[in-house]
């Protein structure tokens, strides 16, 4: 059985001049490694954000619906935010 399974996909010129600048820069050899890629980057971002969500955030809800009181009001949040602006932070 193959490892690989050909496509026909259509891009916009934008992406289509994108992935030929590429191949022709020396980056990649060829089209479809600049396609192969951009999935892998695909993947991997996807992954990280199931990961944030699961990891962080999740528990962080959990947290506050056990206890509300340990949520802030929108007047504390906007003064922690303009508190960090005016440190450059």
């Amino acid at each position: 059985m193959r490892s690989t399974q050909q496509f026909s996909i259509t891009l916009p010129n934008e992406m289509a001049d994108l992935v030929r600048s590429k191949v022709a820069s020396g980056e990649y050899a060829t089209e479809s490694e600049v396609i192969r890629d951009g999935l892998r980057v695909l993947v991997a971002r996807d992954r990280a954000m199931e990961s944030w969500l699961r990891e962080q955030v999740a528990p962080a809800h959990d947290a506050l619906v056990a206890d509300p009181s340990r949520a802030l009001g929108v007047d504390e949040v906007r003064s922690a935010l303009a508190a960090k602006r005016k440190k450059g932070t």
